[in-house]
């Protein structure tokens, strides 16, 4: 008997059939990965596990007992446990006190201590997740944060667990820890649902891959059968190849700084950055999230300036730092999160097209006066040319997919032909067929002149796009180094804090998933 069944789970929102008719299981011990483009369904089907949820038809099973619907104190009950990507931890109380943390009854008088210490530590070292319990959390690194997240579920009794994109803010050091930690937890019995969008990741840790597409199951595999290829072809209905980064000589400085700091509530969130980007040339920036992307996106995004050195684009270094000022300086910018400040949801697709670009013709006749005749054509043509499926012009832009938001900032940001190019985590949560289109433009913009800075936090595609790759750690650079002279794992080093290492050694190639 499968330890976890799902049977023709459905759930609506309104019009929208989110999950239809799912039925699949999990075995004891199983690591099942689960796939899908973004929107297939697959947040929703483990928010109905977990209680978040309540499905509109079918039932969840756990060895053979069904599950009570909409209840996570049910879920927690049968033995399920849930690890977010955005971990849920109290950073000013300790690692014993988070664990612990709702597991014991309101009414106590008091804790009993050194039971949950004796728990916690025979759990730690089964496991081999080793935490100080007396630490802060907010003291811990990520990767420890993570482990105190899976002994939080294990403390609960956990025989399910699920992994929501587990890797998206791990070091690669980090994520081979973790997968190490996730065969020894299935060789004791525990089952693992892991949510990934990196391929090479799911074929490495799982043993099944089910595939989610509009809802429905379209696939599933034993992960030993599988390959990239087919399961991304699996995810988009059709065969996708992501493009690859041509030999190209670069050309005069585009982008340069010089001990450029910007200062921030704690210290410095970018601390005497020197860097130059020149024409055909894109320069990755690594990092897990929070070291000072951000500061550097938004300098360069002109919604701050430097509180010491200096910014010089093509050769004129700049005193004024507006959005404005930027792009009629010849930024495209690609904003890190496309629903918060990539688009504004409640206008129309023209509206989001032109907005950078009102003031001038053929958008406008003088400064009050907006040719939307000619806005609309414009829209028409770059809704072709990037291949934006909506409805038109007049279309509501909350109502396009990830996908097609992203291509209609893509093709704001591009359609000025840029020089310089801020591409701030451009393909997060996108699927296959969306990620191989955007990756495709910022090269052909490369290919035309553009100098571009890619900031992400996944490391493959980082190296799969740049000629050069820096890495950011607590607000100071390291680098850039030039791509086939540094591994995944100095960068992975430099990465969690290490000093920059030597080079010499070439670099593994950059998974193509």
């Amino acid at each position: 008997m499968p330890i976890l069944e799902f049977r023709e789970i459905t759930k609506r929102f309104g019009d929208l059939v989110a999950n239809d008719r799912i039925s699949l299981s999990v075995e004891a011990g199983e690591i099942l990965a689960l796939l899908g483009e973004n929107g297939a369904g697959k947040t929703t089907l483990m928010n109905i596990l977990f209680g978040h949820y309540t499905a509109d038809a079918g039932s969840v099973l756990v060895e053979g007992a069904e599950v009570p619907p909409g209840s996570t104190m049910a879920a927690l009950a049968a033995g399920i446990g849930m690890v977010h990507q955005h971990f849920t931890l109290a950073g000013n109380l300790t690692v014993l006190d988070n664990i612990v943390l709702g597991t014991e009854p309101l009414r106590a008088l008091r804790q009993n201590r050194a039971a949950a210490r004796a728990k916690l530590a025979r759990l730690a070292g089964d496991f081999g997740l080793a935490v100080a319990p007396d630490k802060p959390v907010g003291d811990l690194s990520v990767g420890e944060r993570q482990r105190v997240e899976i002994l939080k579920a294990l403390y609960r009794d956990a025989r399910i667990l699920i992994l929501d994109e587990p890797t998206a803010v791990l070091t690669p050091q980090e994520a081979d820890d973790l997968f190490a930690t996730l065969k020894r937890l299935t060789a004791k019995g525990l089952s693992i649902i892991f949510i990934s969008h990196k391929l090479h990741e799911i074929l490495k840790i799982s043993d099944r891959v089910v595939v989610l597409r509009r809802g429905r199951i379209v696939g599933a595999v034993a992960t030993a059968e599988a390959d990239r290829a087919m399961l991304a072809e699996m995810m988009v209905g059709r065969a996708v190849t992501r493009p690859s980064l041509e030999p190209m000589a670069a050309g005069a400085p585009v982008l340069e700084l010089a001990g450029v700091s910007v200062f921030g509530g704690h210290g410095p969130a970018l601390d005497r950055v020197d860097l130059t980007i020149r024409a055909h040339e894109i320069v990755g920036i690594a990092g897990v999230a929070g070291n000072g992307q951000g500061a550097l996106a938004g300098l360069l995004s002109g919604l701050s300036r430097p509180d010491a050195g200096s910014v010089a684009l093509f050769g004129e270094t700049l005193t004024r730092f507006s959005p404005r000022d930027m792009v009629r300086r010849g930024v495209g910018r690609i904003p890190e999160d496309r629903h918060a400040s990539g688009v504004v949801g409640d206008m129309a697709v023209w509206e989001n097209l032109v907005s950078e670009t009102l003031s001038d013709p053929p958008a406008s006749r003088g400064r009050a006066i907006i040719d939307k005749a000619a806005c609309l054509d414009r829209t028409a043509r770059l809704i072709e040319a990037y291949d934006i499926r909506c409805e038109g012009p007049l279309a509501q832009t909350k109502l396009l997919s990830g996908g097609n938001m992203q291509k209609l900032i893509l093709a704001r940001a591009l359609s000025p032909e840029p020089t310089f190019i801020l591409a701030n985590q451009p393909v997060r949560g996108l699927d296959e067929g969306a990620i191989a289109y955007v990756q495709t433009r910022l090269l052909e913009a490369r290919r035309g002149g553009a100098g571009i800075l890619l900031i992400s936090e996944d490391l493959d595609e980082v190296l799969a796009l740049s000629d050069r790759v820096a890495v950011l750690y607590h607000g100071r650079l390291s680098g850039p180094f030039d791509r086939a002279e540094v591994t995944i794992q100095q960068i992975g080093l430099m990465m969690a804090g290490h000093a920059a290492v030597g080079s010499g050694a070439r670099a593994e190639p950059a998974h193509a998933d």
